[in-house]
């Protein structure tokens, strides 16, 4: 991979290359400036190119599925993996396709893209200028000039060869090592380095900050028999480790988030679980909020303006997948069909 080539291309071309097989479809011109809603980020299935974008209108109830082909006459590609807004731009990664798409949240069309990636997974902005991205592959985090998309630079990861999500605690930024791996990174935004690395349970997956700027870390455990997962703690000021429960053999946690205030963790265990953070020690629950219901839990986000919680079902991994919305006390509030694997969630909000 070139440090520093621009791989950024005119929409025209997009919808060239994308629409060969299929001849040129009618846009739809999209408007959803006004409306508070959830992008639905459907990975598909691997090697199938059949990823897709779904919008959630919260004020309609309504659904919108493949928005990204309807707006671009292009597809999406392969693996949707995540999203992040920033302004009135959404930054769709699309992990095996090598590509993150910067699309208008309003119209979902494709302002420009940004190439030159191996395997990416999730993108964090530093600052308006620059922007880390995640790889599973590559074993360095890219650093991205969002003036012009180019990948200015990389951090080595000290021979990591996987990194994931990413939680921000003052300057530093803490990086979750995953597949095969047990560390946490805390990588300086003012230098742009790895200054810390923090041992926790296998396969940490997914991490965020709370209202006190403490880190949190849920590790899946892998997938030998005896695998156990666990919840971690970590002190930004000290770059220390504290567990703070295991789970079971055989549970496989996932999709750690937080509620706006940082008051609260969510996770999926089979079902969806809640605990406050001055509860994770030692009074952890012993009933899920939302019960397994036979589905297939696959994705997790919580508003952060209502607070509602957006959980996703693959259902079998081949057809469309369901999304349930529930109020924050657990209600069933909706429920919508998607595209195929829903797996992650972006919030948007109108000022």
């Amino acid at each position: 991979m070139l440090s520093g080539r621009r791989f950024i291309l005119p929409l025209f071309a997009l919808l060239l290359s994308g629409c060969i097989d299929y001849g040129m479809p009618e846009l739809e011109p999209f408007d959803r400036s006004g409306s508070d809603g959830v992008f639905i980020l459907n990975e598909g299935n691997f090697m199938y190119g059949n990823a897709s974008l779904s919008y959630y209108d919260i004020d309609r109830d309504e659904c919108l599925n493949d928005i990204f082909y309807r707006a671009n006459g292009a597809r999406l590609g392969d693996v949707a993996q995540s999203m992040t807004i920033r302004g009135e731009t959404g930054y769709v990664v699309v992990n095996n396709s090598g590509v993150i798409y910067a699309v208008d949240i309003s119209t979902f069309a494709v302002k420009s893209v940004i190439r030159g990636l191996v395997s990416p997974r999730y993108i964090h902005f530093v600052d308006d200028g620059r922007a880390y991205v995640t790889d599973l592959y590559s074993g360095k985090i890219a650093v991205v000039d969002m003036s012009d998309g180019s990948i200015s630079g990389h951090i080595d990861t000290g021979g990591h060869a996987s990194t994931e999500r990413m939680a921000q605690s003052g300057h530093l930024v803490f990086v979750c090592c995953w597949s095969y791996d047990d560390s946490v990174l805390a990588v300086d935004t003012e230098s742009d380095s790895v200054v810390g690395e923090i041992r926790v349970g296998r396969q940490p997956n997914s991490i965020v900050s709370d209202r006190d700027g403490n880190i949190w870390c849920l590790c899946d455990g892998g997938t030998s028999a005896d695998a156990v997962g666990s919840l971690w703690r970590i002190d930004p000021s000290t770059l220390q480790a504290e567990m703070a429960h295991v789970f079971g053999v055989g549970d496989a946690p996932s999709e750690l988030c937080t509620d706006a205030g940082g008051d609260f963790l969510y996770f999926l265990n089979r079902a969806v679980w809640r605990v406050a953070v001055g509860d994770a020690f030692g009074h952890f629950p012993a009933e899920p909020l939302i019960p397994d219901i036979g589905t297939m839990y696959y994705g997790l986000g919580v508003d952060p303006q209502s607070g509602d919680i957006y959980v996703a079902d693959a259902v079998d991994y081949v057809q469309e997948g369901t999304v349930y919305r529930y109020s924050a006390s657990g209600v069933e509030l909706a429920r919508f069909r998607t595209g195929i694997n829903p797996g992650a969630f972006c919030f948007k909000h109108v000022e």
